[in-house]
């Protein structure tokens, strides 16, 4: 019973974390533990432990009337591709190293997948793959403290990467980024992705700021 509570609690928190970072819920709105308990169908004892989760993320705060959203502020996103721009190009670097075969198959088939919402200009696929493909970098990187910290940074920006890349400009430039840093792990050249990894990342965190900038 203890291990499916703690499960339930987990999905409970992956959905509201992302209905939180897609803009579901506004920043400012309350969010109650019997509305949400409600609206996902499950008791309120992994709705609160879900909510203890989300505050410790920073992404809502506890109210005298319930969790009010915060959300993800301009300085959030400034922050977190200052980490990234300083720690994933290395990722990339110890994955060059790392990757097997099969995992560098795993990134290929998903570049393509990528390729092919692109050219559909599907904005969801596009966002999918676009996750995927840094989460089999991290995967492979051989760290596990390094995919413990990136992983999290590039999930609570989703909905700002989604909105970015569905200019198609910026799809198509992100794509033909991801294909070098494929053909540098491909080739085990360490030093060319990272190189290539960061320029990715100031390309990325300079479009998403420069887009927030223009909605305020």
């Amino acid at each position: 019973m203890e291990h499916q509570s703690i499960s339930l609690a987990d999905q409970v928190f992956d959905v509201l974390e992302r209905d939180i970072l897609t803009g579901e819920f506004a920043q400012g709105e309350i969010l109650t533990e019997s509305r949400l308990s409600e609206k996902l169908g499950v008791s309120r004892t992994p709705i609160r432990e879900a909510l203890k989760r989300l505050t410790m993320e920073h992404i809502i705060e506890m109210t005298a009337k319930g969790a009010r959203v915060i959300g993800i502020t301009r300085k959030d996103i400034a922050d977190i591709y200052a980490i990234r721009l300083r720690t994933e190009g290395t990722a990339a670097a110890m994955a060059a190293q790392n990757m097997t075969d099969s995992a560098l198959e795993e990134l290929r088939s998903t570049l393509e997948l990528q390729e092919f919402y692109t050219q559909r200009r599907d904005p969801e696929g596009i966002k999918n793959m676009d996750s995927r493909f840094h989460q089999i970098i991290y995967e492979n990187c051989g760290s596990t403290i390094f995919h413990d910290m990136l992983e999290p940074l590039h999930r609570k920006i989703i909905k700002y990467r989604r909105v970015s890349i569905s200019i198609p400009s910026r799809a198509e430039r992100s794509l033909a980024e991801h294909r070098g840093i494929y053909e540098a792990l491909a080739a085990r050249d360490a030093k060319k992705a990272e190189s290539l990894m960061v320029t990715h990342i100031a390309n990325a965190g300079e479009g998403i700021l420069s887009m927030q900038a223009s909605e305020a």
